[in-house]
Formats: C-alpha cells, sequence, structure tokens
C-alpha cells in the first residue's frame, strides 16, 4: 500500500501571533513613531551637549511649548475636519495687545482677560462664519484675517509695544508651584484634556466624519457648519490663551509677536499625524511634533547653529512632511482601489 504523506504546518506558540500583530499595531500608529524618534534624539543630544538633558534646558524648552502646543491642541482638531487657520499669529498677538491696553486702562487682571479672549473669539468667529457660511476657501480666509489683524494691530497700539503691565497679570506667565511655571502646568492640563476628548467625546469626534466625507456627514444630520465655526472658535481662544500666558511671561504687549508661528504649528501638526486633506491626526501626535520642533530648535542653539539655519530647517521640515503627507494619501487611495 502507498503511504499517504501528509504535510505538517509548524506549530506555533499560542502569544507569538498576538504578540507580533499588536507590535505591528503599535508601530503603525504615528504617535508610538514620534515618541521613539524623540527617545533617541534626546540620547543621541545628551551624548552630543551634556547640558541638553539638564531641567533648565528642558524646562526652557516646554516654556516654548507652551506657545506652540497651546495653539496645536485646536489647530489639530480644526485640520482633522477639513479647516486651515493662517491668522493664529496675529490673534495671539491682538489678544496680547488687547489685554495689555485693558490693564494699563485701570482695569483688573480677571476683567482684562476676559475682554482680551472675547478679541481672540471675535476673530475665530469671523474665520468660521466666512467659511462655513460664506464657502470661502480657509486658505484665503485665514491668510486675509492675518493680515487684517495686524493692520488693526497698529491702530490700537499706535505701533508701539505696551510695557510694564502689573504684578496681577504676569504671575500668570512667571509664577510657579512647586518649582515649576505655571504655563507648563497649563500646557499639560489642555493637552490631556484636549486628547481625552478628542478620543472619548462624540462632539469632537464629528471632526473625524467631516474631514473624512464632509457631504456624508451632513447626510448623517451632522451640524458641519456649526461645527466648523466652532473648531475656528476654539482655535482662535486656545491663540488667545499662548498670547496671554507670552504677554504675561515677558511683562510686555509686543506688536510683531507670534509672527511664523502659524507655519511652526501647522508643521508640528503634520509631523504629529494629521493631514492636510483631513480626517486625521490627535492631540497627543500634535504636541509630540511641537515637542520634537522644539528639541530640534534647542539642539541647534547648543550645537551654535546660526539662526538662519534653522529657520531654513523648519521651512525644510514643513516641506517634507506635506510630501509625505500627500504620498500617504496616494498610497492609501491606490490600496482603497485595490480592494
Amino acid at each position: 500500500m502507498a503511504q499517504e504523506t501528509t504535510a505538517q504546518t509548524p506549530k506555533q506558540e499560542p502569544g507569538n501571533g498576538n504578540l507580533r500583530s499588536r507590535l505591528r499595531q503599535l508601530t503603525a500608529q504615528r504617535e508610538f513613531i514620534m515618541l521613539l524618534v524623540i527617545v533617541i534624539f534626546a540620547i543621541i543630544m545628551a551624548l552630543a551637549s551634556p547640558i541638553f538633558l539638564t531641567w533648565l534646558n528642558i524646562e526652557a524648552i516646554l516654556m516654548a511649548l507652551t506657545v506652540e502646543a497651546t495653539i496645536a491642541v485646536g489647530m489639530v482638531i480644526l485640520l482633522i475636519s477639513g479647516g486651515l487657520d493662517l491668522s493664529v499669529g496675529s490673534t495671539l498677538a491682538l489678544v496680547g495687545v488687547v489685554t495689555g491696553l485693558v490693564l494699563t486702562a485701570g482695569v483688573g487682571a480677571v476683567p482684562a482677560i476676559f475682554i482680551g479672549l472675547l478679541a481672540g473669539l471675535g476673530v475665530g468667529l469671523v474665520n468660521g462664519l466666512l467659511v462655513a457660511k460664506m464657502r470661502i476657501n480657509p486658505f484665503i480666509t485665514t491668510l486675509g484675517t492675518m493680515i487684517t489683524v495686524r493692520g488693526l494691530l497698529l491702530i490700537l497700539a499706535k505701533g508701539r509695544a505696551i510695557l510694564n503691565l502689573p504684578d496681577s497679570y504676569t504671575v500668570i506667565g512667571q509664577g510657579r508651584l512647586f518649582g515649576v511655571q505655571y504655563p507648563i502646568f497649563a500646557l499639560l492640563f489642555l493637552v490631556i484634556g484636549g486628547d481625552l476628548l478628542l478620543r472619548n467625546s462624540r462632539f469632537l469626534r464629528q471632526s473625524y466624519y467631516i474631514g473624512g466625507n464632509e457631504n456624508a456627514a451632513r447626510l448623517s444630520g451632522i451640524n458641519v457648519d456649526g461645527q466648523k465655526i466652532f473648531y475656528y472658535c476654539l482655535v482662535a481662544v486656545l491663540a488667545g490663551v499662548a498670547g496671554l500666558m507670552l504677554t504675561a511671561r515677558f511683562g510686555a504687549a509686543s506688536l510683531t509677536v507670534g509672527n511664523g508661528i502659524e507655519l511652526r504649528v501647522i508643521t508640528a501638526c503634520i509631523i504629529g499625524g494629521a493631514s492636510l486633506s483631513g480626517g486625521e491626526g490627535s492631540v497627543l501626535g500634535a504636541f509630540l511634533g511641537a515637542l520634537f520642533m522644539g528639541m530640534l530648535a534647542s539642539a541647534l542653539n547648543l550645537l551654535g547653529v546660526d539662526v538662519y539655519y534653522q529657520s531654513f530647517l523648519t521651512g525644510l521640515i514643513l516641506i517634507l512632511a506635506v510630501v509625505f503627507d500627500v504620498v500617504n494619501e496616494r498610497r492609501k487611495a491606490q490600496q482603497k482601489v485595490i480592494q
């Protein structure tokens, strides 16, 4: 009789398949990749410069992040919904100047902060109405707002910085708790709270549906216009919060503060996993992107690299991030066609 031969498949250990699957899922997440890059970069810089991982330098990096990462919390939600805001730098300066003018007029710190944030909210409301109701392109809308608000600043402050702000106001940017400056605590609160809300709140998660397919979102009953207006108001208010922390930190409101910050914030969001096409991103990813940009700037300073090269590298990183985003979107589109 002919003997039957059967192919035997090698036995797999029960945990191996699950472990590999989990590792693949983990490495597919942009946040994990960014965290890994940050850790490797920190180790390399610690070897190159013993100052890099000292608390003074870490605190300096985090204090710089209190401006860009605060705005990034709102910007990433706006990008997820398919929007864009180039006016955040101007809004930041406007809130600082308005608050400074109100303070120098003798008004208390709390009412002055409230009035300043209302000014920022007004910019966001204008952007939201023009984009959502008038259907004007977000790039054109916010570019126009950016220029208009900068002109308004010159009119309000008559071309001069506002100096000698009272201690009752500057304490929010210079005060310390357990040896750590207040703005760092505010930043951590906004990042953690924003990430949890974006992941778990039904209201904010609708930004993914709007950015993924706006028409489908409308048909499913989502108030797309209202959501868009809210997102523009949110990023404007957070830009205002960043402006308050910055002016309080330096004790003065400058007309030129915030120039170019919108590009750095958008770069951080894209590096962290957001897409210019909408539908993707996370607050944690945006924060990690901003942290990487801040660490890179600190490293270049410690290594003595000229400030002009720093601007060049920031622009180059933005271009590379956009190219990666476009290539990634095309790859996903091709995969959908194949499936």
